[in-house]
This record gives structure tokens, sequence and C-alpha cells, in this order.
């Protein structure tokens, strides 16, 4: 099943950049829904560049992780082609690019925090060929349960974003798949409905094309959707953000010194703690 009528298209726009944050339809979406797509949000050649350096970097990862050569983050492999690689900030400039990149934290600070934190990055490349047949993983974001003992609702702790580098505009390639509305659910899914290998009733696909990205609340059930298009893929890049008075992601002390003193510009310094900066920042936050 296709997404509802539910997205926010930047596409008419004269320019992405001059896009101030969500509007009062974004937010009361969001709110509702648990999150909030906004198409055309990548101009095409940002999308290109993005996508040669996301494949250049998975093929870097998948032979350091086939060598056991030791390098920062993780990267899972899976199949001939596939991998999801965590830990992205320091692979490439572009990816580093994006952690404040200006046309999305107004969204960060209109949604989460006016003082945000990254919280984690992570990327995508999977293919049908590898995939076909693959089960469904749902699941919350967060610590500690995904947050559970927090109670319910479950409050707004962490905000996900992840930009779509390939067309995904028809389902069964991997199409991130959300239950609306589950951000506010004072119950699980039913067990067996988490182990269906196709979606269950109320959930749905999110289908959209390359440019586009999806917003969505830390306690949104949600996973990667069935492959059954063997010439599918899914090329998707992720970025977290929480609230700056955790302390729960391990990306705040995850990569090397060098990363943290020399690499980052003054307003992403902004996005990580004090404490991980030698001499240390002073500051709150």
């Amino acid at each position: 099943m296709e997404q509802k009528e539910s997205t926010h298209d930047s596409s008419d726009e004269s320019s992405v950049a001059e896009v101030s944050g969500p509007t009062q339809a974004d937010r009361f979406f969001f709110d509702n829904n648990g999150y909030l797509i906004l198409e055309g949000f990548l101009k095409e050649d940002h999308v290109n560049a993005l996508t040669e350096a996301l494949l250049r970097v998975v093929a870097r990862r998948r032979e350091l992780e086939e060598k056991g050569i030791p390098h920062t983050g993780q990267t899972n492999i899976s199949g001939e082609r596939s991998a999801r690689i965590l830990y992205i900030l320091d692979d490439d400039p572009l990816f580093l690019e994006m952690l404040d990149w200006p046309p999305i934290m107004p969204y960060v600070t209109g949604l989460l925090n006016q003082l945000p934190h990254h919280h984690s990055s992570d990327a995508f490349a999977e293919y049908g060929s590898d995939q076909l047949g693959r089960g469904m993983g749902w699941h919350i974001d967060g610590h500690d349960k995904g947050y559970r003992d927090l109670g319910t609702p479950i409050p707004l702790l962490q905000l996900k974003i992840g930009y779509y580098l390939n067309d995904m505009t028809t389902p069964g390639q991997g199409n991130i798949a959300v239950v609306p509305g589950s951000h506010k659910a004072s119950y699980n899914p039913d067990a067996e409905d988490v182990k269906r290998p196709d979606l269950f009733p109320g959930a749905i696909q999110i289908c959209a094309p390359p440019g586009a990205a999806i917003l969505f609340h830390n306690a949104l059930w949600h996973s990667a959707g069935p492959f059954t298009n063997p010439d599918g893929r899914r090329l998707l890049l992720y970025y977290a953000y929480e609230q700056p008075w955790m302390v729960g992601s391990h990306q705040h002390w995850g990569y090397p010194k060098d990363f943290y003193n020399n690499r980052l510009a003054p307003e992403q310094r902004k996005l990580f703690h004090g404490f991980l900066f030698d001499p240390p920042e002073v500051r709150w936050g």
C-alpha cells in the first residue's frame, strides 16, 4: 500500500535553501501521524553527488569489513552488493555537510529543540537481488526499550531524517514502512502481526521520488519494507537528532579525536557535547 496524500512539496519553490521550516500544516500532520514527507527537498545534482559518494563509501567499507581492517563505525554486509553503514560523518565531506545542512535545520529546531544535538548517522545501499524474501523488522527507536519506561505517549526525544537518493515511487524495493499515528499508541502491535513478512493492517509503504526527505518521531513504529522487485534498490541516508540534555548517543564519542577537534565547523560543534573536545568546551548542552 502506498502512502496517503500527506506530503509537503518544496519542488515548486524558487530554492530549497529558502525553506524556513515546518508550516502549520506540517506541524499538524507530524503531530498526528508521527512523520512528514518533504518532496523535492534535495536538488537533482545534490542527489547525484550524494549517490556517487554513497556507492563509493559502501564499496570501501565493504572491502575493509571483508578484510577485517578496523575502521570507524559499523559495516553490516548483506548479500553480494548490499550493506548498511553506521557512523558516516567522517566517510565523505558531503556526508558531514548534511549534518547541519541549512534547509533541514529549521525543521529540526522547529519540531525538536532550538538547540538540538546529533544522535546518529547511517546509510543503506540495498538491492533486490540480495534482499528478496527478507522479513520485516518492526521497531521504535531509542535506548531502554525505546524509552517505554517513560510511559505513553512516548515523548519526542529523537527526530530521524531519511533522504531518498533513488526513485522509490513504487513499492516493493525496501521502502520505509510506517504505521501512521503509532507514536501515540498505548499498546504494542499484535505479536503475530509483527512477525508477518508483509505489511499488517494500518501499515503503509512510503513511496517517494529521489530528493525526498522523511522526518519521523522516535516512537513511530517503522521498518524497512519488503523487497518484491529483484531489480529494485534502496539508497538512503539517515541522520537523527536528539534533545541536547541527552547523553545516550554512542556517536558522540565514537569518532577519532581529530574529527572532533579539526573537522567540525563551529556550528557543527554545537551539535555535540562540549566534553568531547580538547580542551573541553564549557557550555550548556
